[in-house]
């Protein structure tokens, strides 16, 4: 069953209509399967090969996939079951034809199937069709298998126009999210309950999916609630491997008076919310603790700018100007937009804080703020995930915003 009910899936869709609309985009075709999702509700593991929606300007959008997922699209998306077009397995990862062809027959009007008769009707061939041209998900033989069967359609580049209008967060969605914090904080709080000198990374990554999987149990006050899996593995990384942010996890023991960042993110429902804090077994040695001052300093004054009307480099600059104060600098962006996600990405790929993004904040936006620091030979992180409210930055989780400590 779809995660929200249909009136907010319209409203989601008269919103990407508009902006259609103001790009002269008659027909939309989605790949990024978190668009997807936003738009029709649609789940499933099938992302590693081809699928879309496709929207056009009027009437319900149409999912298209490998046939053997239309009955996961049927029991997840909002629409008709009509709408839901499978195409032959012959086409999956077949060097000779591709799902795309398939596609372009359907706008045509060449194939016959009740469901591409009912979703699609006939004249989509000649209009000009937007598609998702910087996204993992649509490929150059996307492109070049469209733009030979569709000659005499315009394809223009529409990477984005979905994404945007999903920075701004449903009711519903910031319940999700709220779920996706309290997962997380039970991940962190697993960490520091079993990580110990000796102990084997991958053992400690397996405690963190067990709670991240497992979820939050019922209380007297509140029912209990599973997790899903992240769209991004844990990231790990110990001693001189943290100056690097993108390591996972191997199967050695962790060393004694080492530090070791784990970013990590809950997930529920798809919605997520990562946090990152760093943990040093042993006494640390000065420096983490001077950057520990530094970032934590920079963090207070950035959410402090963190207010509706205010814009992304706002943040951005409050965090750089607190930490040159200390000698530090900081030259990737400090955070992006975060809500529904698929690997192998949790960001939205629209607001950055960054110099020179100038995107207004507005409440019920979310963000992951990520004012890590790497160093030569080791890195801290300490970040955190917030929504903008009408007077300033909530912080989405509970965890003690610190430098962990086990002697």
């Amino acid at each position: 069953m779809p995660r929200f009910e249909k009136e907010e899936y319209d409203v989601r869709i008269t919103k990407v209509r508009q902006s259609m609309a103001e790009k002269n985009i008659e027909v939309l075709i989605v790949t990024d399967p978190s668009n997807m999702a936003w738009l029709t509700g649609y789940d499933g593991w099938s992302f590693y090969v081809h699928q879309c929606v496709v929207l056009t300007l009027e009437g319900e959008p149409f999912w298209y996939g490998r046939g053997m997922d239309a009955n996961g699209a049927k029991r997840t998306v909002f629409m008709q079951h009509e709408n839901i077009i499978g195409y032959p397995d012959d086409y999956v990862q077949n060097p000779q034809k591709h799902p795309m062809d398939y596609l372009s027959e359907i706008f045509k009007g060449k194939v016959k199937t009740s469901a591409a008769r009912a979703s699609v009707g006939t004249g989509l061939a000649n209009k000009t069709i937007g598609v998702e041209k910087d996204n993992y998900y649509f490929s150059a033989s996307c492109l070049e298998s469209l733009q030979k069967n569709l000659s005499g359609a315009t394809l223009k580049d529409a990477t984005g126009i979905v994404n945007w209008q999903r920075t701004v967060k449903s009711t519903q969605e910031l319940v999700y999210m709220r779920k996706a914090a309290r997962i997380v904080e039970k991940m962190h709080a697993r960490i520091l309950e079993v990580m110990e000198p000796g102990m084997r990374k991958n053992d400690l990554v397996a405690e963190i999916y067990h709670y991240a999987i497992s979820g939050v149990s019922a209380t007297s006050k509140e029912q209990g609630f599973g997790g899903d899996y992240p769209a991004i593995v844990p990231m790990t990384p110990t001693g001189a491997d943290a100056s690097a942010p993108h390591l996972t996890w191997d199967d050695q023991p962790i060393a004694n008076n080492s530090g070791t960042f784990f970013e990590i993110a809950g997930c529920y429902q798809r919605y997520h919310c990562p946090l990152s804090r760093t943990v040093y077994l042993g006494k640390p040695p000065q420096k983490y603790l001077d950057v520990e001052k530094a970032v934590l300093e920079g963090i207070d004054c950035a959410l402090n700018v963190a207010k509706s009307g205010n814009l992304a480099e706002d943040i951005e600059a409050a965090w750089s100007k607190t930490i040159s104060k200390y000698g530090y600098e900081k030259t990737s962006r400090s955070g992006y937009a975060i809500g529904l996600s698929y690997p192998p990405d949790w960001g939205e790929r629209t607001v950055s804080f960054r110099k020179g993004d100038k995107t207004i904040l507005e409440p019920n936006m979310t963000f992951h703020f990520m004012p890590a620091l790497w160093f030569d030979d080791w890195g801290l992180e300490i970040t955190e995930s917030f929504v903008i409210n009408e007077t300033g930055a909530e912080t989405l989780a509970n965890v003690p915003r610190k430098l962990f400590i086990k002697p």
